[in-house]
């Protein structure tokens, strides 16, 4: 069930970025910006980012953070760690916010790390994923 649970809402995040993406443009500037620092990375690289990724924050934020402080006061450093500079950047940090309150709510749902972890990993694998290609395809151009 916690796998099931978590990667059903990684899927429904990405979708959730995928509509902002469409609606704002800046998400699409600021993924043409990522992808541009990122660079071209192999498929192994981006799915060892996004596990690593995906487990250190969710045992940092809702193992350690949350556990501790309790959800709201995880999410709001979530949200403030997932910010940069410029306009640009605001939508990143909206949807930060939206991510930490679902990861949050599948944490005290399921009671365990499981869920939220297989959710941030599906969110940040498809998006490197996606930035990785763009940066790949910028290159060859």
């Amino acid at each position: 069930m916690d796998l099931s649970a978590g990667l059903l809402a990684g899927g429904l995040l990405v979708v959730i970025w995928m509509g902002a993406r469409r609606w704002f443009p800046s998400a699409a500037r600021l993924e043409a910006q990522l992808a541009e620092l990122l660079g071209p990375l192999e498929r192994s690289e981006v799915l060892g980012l996004a596990i690593l990724s995906g487990f250190a924050e969710e045992l940092f934020f809702r193992g350690a953070m949350q556990g501790a402080w309790g959800w709201l006061p995880a999410t709001v450093l979530f949200t403030v760690l997932h910010t940069g500079p410029g306009a640009t950047h605001r939508i990143w940090t909206a949807f930060a916010a939206v991510a930490g309150l679902a990861l949050a709510a599948l944490m005290i749902w399921r009671g365990n790390l499981l869920a939220p972890v297989v959710a941030h990993t599906v969110v940040n694998g498809l998006n490197l994923g996606r930035l990785a290609r763009g940066a790949q395809e910028a290159h060859n151009s």
